[in-house]
């Protein structure tokens, strides 16, 4: 049984168009997103579901990552059809909920034809929120399954849902002094083809809005009433707390209905980690796992080259980040307490 819990789903030829409705990388067609959270903890998952089946790519770059049947993704290996893709919560317990997405595909018809059956292909990468709550709670195969039963190609939910729900941003200072990540999304649209993220922040470092440069959620002064600027901050002199590997860790899927080749949707993914380093500073660390899968539907004909999608999988990546923050609440957790964004802005101009 499922146990105190929610789940929720979520052109034209000018030079940018940013779609009309929902900004998310549900417009990106083929894809569904569906979250799970778990709120005793709170905790979840996310799916983005390609029922047709996508191109898949993905590039880690952080030093302590977790993942499931990422090697399959690779140029030179065989497989070139992904039928969706797991962020989840839960540290590496959180890669249980894998087989509930592959259920849940196998049920509807969806996976690799083999001789006795289909095989979903299903790549994961989980974060580390164990901090927010009982820790012993985590998603699993269930989890996995109710969030592909809420998937929708509607908007999906944003802040404290799904795997964002027990995110933190700013732990480099130590983990009292952090703040409320999240998950979100963003599209756009040129010349017809859509690029989409969706983002699951739990950074050791601060989110910084790419535009100004100013740091809008992250690790806060000692009396955490405002925000510390860690890259300012270790210029000075200050010494970070030492951290657990794996202990952070953003989490990202970017989309197009473009037409991909396997190489590209590599090349997608990895040019897809310059909107984190935008957005994120520290990013990258030896104590984070950030992961970003790629996907290409290619429901669409026309392809605008490498070099725009590229640009526009950077930019709706970043956008996806700062996005996460401002979206999330503040979570309690014992005598723990992580503001949001909003909150924090709110306090210091009260």
């Amino acid at each position: 049984m499922l146990r105190s819990t929610r789940a929720s789903g979520g052109v034209d030829n000018e030079i940018v168009q940013y779609h009309p409705h929902d900004d998310a990388i549900t417009d990106v067609q083929g894809i569904r997103v569906g979250h799970f959270t778990d709120e005793r903890r709170p905790t979840g998952c996310s799916v983005v579901i390609a029922p047709a089946g996508a191109v898949g790519g993905v590039d880690v770059r952080g030093a302590a990552p977790g993942t499931r049947e990422t090697d399959l993704l690779h140029p030179s290996n065989m497989v070139n059809t992904v039928h969706a893709v797991l962020l989840a919560g839960g540290s590496a317990w959180g890669l249980d909920a894998a087989a509930g997405v592959m259920r849940w595909l196998e049920e509807q018809g969806i996976g690799l034809p083999v001789v006795y059956g289909l095989v979903p292909i299903v790549p994961a990468a989980v974060l580390f929120d164990l901090p927010v709550g009982d820790a012993r709670i985590r998603p699993d195969a269930q989890s996995g399954y109710a969030a592909c039963v809420a998937a929708s190609t509607q908007r999906p939910a944003q802040g404290n849902v799904g795997a964002g729900a027990g995110a933190l941003v700013g732990k480099l200072f130590g983990i009292e002094r952090a703040m409320k990540g999240g998950i979100a999304s963003a599209s756009v649209t040129v010349g017809g083809v859509t690029v989409g993220a969706l983002v699951a922040c739990n950074a050791l470092g601060d989110v910084v809005d790419p535009d100004s440069g100013r740091v809008i959620a992250g690790a806060r002064s000692t009396d955490g009433r405002t925000l510390l600027d860690i890259r300012r901050a270790i210029l000075a002199g200050e010494t970070p707390t030492p951290l657990l590997p794996g202990t952070n860790t953003t989490l990202a899927v970017v989309a197009t209905d473009a037409i991909l080749t396997k190489a590209q949707a590599h090349r997608l993914a990895q040019v897809a980690h310059d909107g984190l380093a935008r957005s994120i500073n520290p990013a990258h660390t030896m104590s984070d796992g950030d992961t970003v899968f790629s996907l290409g539907t290619g429901l669409v004909a026309n392809n605008p080259g490498m070099m725009t999608l590229c640009t526009l999988a950077a930019e709706v990546t970043a956008r996806a980040v700062v996005r996460a923050v401002m979206a999330a609440d503040g979570v309690r957790a014992g005598n723990m307490h992580w503001p949001s964004a909003r909150e924090l802005a709110a306090d210091s101009s009260a």
